[in-house]
């Protein structure tokens, strides 16, 4: 492995551990410092944001929380671990990558780490923040969740940037060809 790819695993590295860090440290602070369903407004004139603490047990939304072993196991600990390990070993392998292609997988391996060792190892994510208005309320997620939902959107608008770029050379070359 040359210097520049060296480096380049380093940063991926560096990347990842800060934002699982930074989970894991978010996370332990509310499991050591709050009850479970204690309502917190961090800011003293934001009702929209509060800080609440639950455990989920199941996926997304609590999605699969009512699965029974080993189908739990399998579906929520065995494939996402074996899909993560996947995804670590191809963005340190895919060295042609884009810079914001990596990055937005970095966050999404990252969240997803950070929510895979707390149901490894307490059973259940720790989930606190909440977003409430009258007409739109998110459900409880944490900062791996934040994690995810940035890199997909990081994947997502470099995609449609990516898209555009292709449909503007392609029109490019079709009018060249029309002038000459």
């Amino acid at each position: 492995m040359n210097r520049k790819g060296a480096l380049r695993g380093l940063w991926i590295m560096l990347i990842l551990i800060v934002d699982i860090a930074l989970d894991r440290i978010s996370k332990n602070y509310i499991r050591h410092n709050f009850e479970y369903h204690e309502e917190i407004l961090p800011f003293k004139y934001n009702y929209h944001f509060l800080i609440t603490r639950t455990e989920n047990t199941g996926a997304f939304l609590s999605l699969g929380d009512s699965l029974e072993n080993p189908w739990r196991f399998m579906l929520l600990t065995l494939m996402p671990a074996a899909v993560l390990l996947f995804g670590l070993i191809y963005v340190l392998m895919k060295t042609n990558l884009h810079k914001l292609t990596v990055l937005g997988i970095i966050l999404v391996l990252a969240g997803g780490m950070g929510n895979l060792y707390d149901r490894w190892v307490y059973g259940g994510v720790t989930d606190f923040m909440l977003i409430k208005f009258k007409w739109f309320q998110t459900g409880v997620f944490n900062v791996a969740d934040m994690s995810i939902m940035a890199g997909v959107g990081i994947l997502l608008v470099h995609s449609f940037l990516n898209d555009r770029k292709i449909k503007n050379k392609a029109q490019e070359g079709s009018e060249e060809k029309v002038e000459v």
